[in-house]
């Protein structure tokens, strides 16, 4: 099975958050659950324009939604800023 994608590019903002997340739930209900649980979500953040604490705020939603369908979310091009970010606000397992 393929992994899930959902790709974050450009400046993120808080109401980005929603779209993203629904975006995400509706490609896990297209593998199926079942599948899902058994691979990663992959986050390619490698377009992000911006780091700051709206791209925290939505990654741990992503991070939520992913876990309540049955995935796992990974990181794919995470510049070491926005690693370092999520170290501080204690969101490192997803990196």
């Amino acid at each position: 099975m393929e992994p899930v994608v959902v790709r974050m590019a450009g400046r993120i903002t808080p109401a980005d958050g929603p779209r993203l997340c629904e975006e995400l739930a509706a490609k896990l209900g297209r593998a199926g659950t079942r599948e899902a649980a058994d691979g990663d979500v992959i986050c390619d953040v490698g377009g992000l324009t911006q780091v700051n604490l709206a791209v925290v705020d939505v990654l741990a939603r992503l991070q939520l939604t992913a876990r309540r369908l049955g995935g796992r979310l990974r990181l794919h091009g995470a510049p070491p800023e926005l690693l370092a970010l999520l170290v501080l606000v204690g969101l490192d397992e997803v990196a």
